[in-house]
């Protein structure tokens, strides 16, 4: 088992603002409610059953996993390490950061602005 201290992260203004390879691994209301533009969404009970959904995202560059507040998502990020399916990284802070450093946020609730939940 990987200490949790090891597992590699990055603050939110640390991440290119292109090409940036995002996977959400919050659950699907948290999602709709407000998430990344181009982010990837496989929660974090779903993630060992679609591994594979990962081999798909460019693997030239690093995965920035992101929940959040950085507790799933630091969980999320040490199995993908350990199991050898992507170079993962820990967003710290979650989209709680992302939005608090003015990233960009969409939800999919009709008529309601989106947010972080």
């Amino acid at each position: 088992m990987v200490n949790p201290g090891e597992v590699p992260t990055a603050s939110v203004s640390d991440l290119p603002s292109q090409d940036l390879v995002l996977l959400d691994v919050r659950e699907p209301d948290e999602w709709a409610a407000g998430h990344a533009p181009e982010a990837v969404h496989i929660p974090l009970g779903e993630l060992p059953a679609r591994a594979a959904e990962l081999a798909e995202l460019p693997d030239d560059k690093p995965l920035y996993v992101v929940c959040r507040s950085g507790g799933r998502s630091a969980r999320a990020a040490m199995w993908l390490n350990a199991a050898g399916i992507a170079d993962a990284i820990n967003v710290a802070g979650g989209m709680k950061s992302w939005h608090t450093e003015g990233r960009p946020l969409v939800g999919d609730r009709e008529g309601v602005p989106p947010e972080v939940l």
